[in-house]
């Protein structure tokens, strides 16, 4: 994407997409310190929500903590099944762009109505339902968003959660202008014509990566841009039988790719199945590749970044209207 062109700009989607940058370099870390005071570090964590407010954010914070080996780790349901779990002695932490997700209200109603008082809450909107239902509530810096995808907002969310537990963990906030500089750049490399025709002559999308966020999130993002049939291919598991049901039509994105399975994923899918393979990466690979500077705290970031730019030229290569989907909703399931 490039800022000043009217190719991207005419659509609030783009617009969103690019003011991420700018949201990184204004988040004030301190300022999660309201929902990091309400957590009891001795009781379990419970990071909930719907879609895109809990996807990336909340499994991205989760990998970071045990990949550093933090003595909190984070669990991460959708709220409906959250509320089949006894959570009465657990720290519950939960977002909505919108604040009235039916989801998550209606079930920190229900633990507030049982006593519960460690509910946290994170909104782009003050005064929402859920400022009602939750003991404290964060307001976003991000602003609103018109497109139907949430994207500015997503990473904010994520760089809350990044927040708390962080300073439950005795961390430093990484440099959130480095962070930014980041993404921007993986916001605006050249994505090459042929990715874009491939992925917009596509049956079929997977994506398909470490359970960290990045790979899911971007899934969910091909419905709401490309509006295509996609699937999220967790690990490995694109080597696991997958392949009976793919078409040479399909493509399958690898996103930061192992690099011991490149060779086995080339065979099954490349030769076995004759789908076109793509990656998303910070290093060449054995396929097409879109490179990006993911690296430190902000890799994953960076990734989603790459994949956004990626989505967004195969929606307009595919002739799509990005800000105009035919079914979905800004807020999915919204409470009454």
């Amino acid at each position: 994407m490039k800022k000043e062109n009217p190719r991207y700009t005419r659509y609030a989607l783009c617009r969103e997409m690019l003011e991420t940058p700018g949201v990184m370099r204004s988040f004030i870390p301190e300022a999660a310190s309201k929902l990091t005071n309400l957590v009891d570090p001795a009781a379990p964590l419970m990071l909930t929500g719907e879609g895109s407010s809990r996807i990336f954010p909340a499994k991205r914070v989760r990998i970071e903590a045990l990949r550093k080996s933090d003595t909190l780790i984070p669990f991460t349901e959708g709220a409906t099944q959250a509320g089949e779990y006894h959570l009465s002695d657990w720290n519950v932490l939960g977002a909505s762009n919108s604040g009235r997700t039916r989801e998550l209200i209606r079930l920190y109603r229900d633990l507030k109505a049982a006593g519960h008082s460690r509910l946290g809450g994170v909104t782009a909107f003050d005064g929402s339902v859920l400022s009602e239902a939750a003991a404290e509530t964060l307001v976003l810096g991000c602003g609103t968003e018109d497109a139907v995808a949430a994207t500015k907002s997503v990473v904010e969310q994520a760089m809350v959660w990044q927040a708390v537990l962080g300073s439950l963990a005795g961390r430093t906030f990484p440099d959130t202008g480095d962070g930014a500089s980041l993404v921007e750049q993986a916001l605006t490399t050249e994505v090459p014509p042929a990715f874009a025709e491939d992925m917009a002559g596509a049956r079929t999308i997977f994506f398909a990566g470490r359970n960290d966020g990045v790979a899911e999130e971007l899934t969910l993002k091909t419905n709401e841009i490309v509006r295509k049939p996609s699937d999220f291919l967790e690990g490995t598991y694109a080597a696991h039988g997958i392949e009976e049901i793919m078409s040479a039509d399909d493509v399958v994105v690898l996103v930061n790719p192992f690099p011991d399975e490149e060779a086995k994923l080339a065979d099954c899918i490349g030769k076995g199945v004759g789908a076109t393979i793509l990656a998303i990466a910070d290093r060449d690979t054995m396929f097409p590749t879109l490179r990006v500077p993911a690296r430190g705290d902000w890799a994953e970031y960076v990734l989603l970044a790459g994949g956004w730019n990626l989505l967004v030229e195969a929606g307009l290569a595919a002739g799509i209207d990005l800000d105009k989907p035919e079914r979905a909703r800004k807020v999915g399931n919204e409470v009454d």
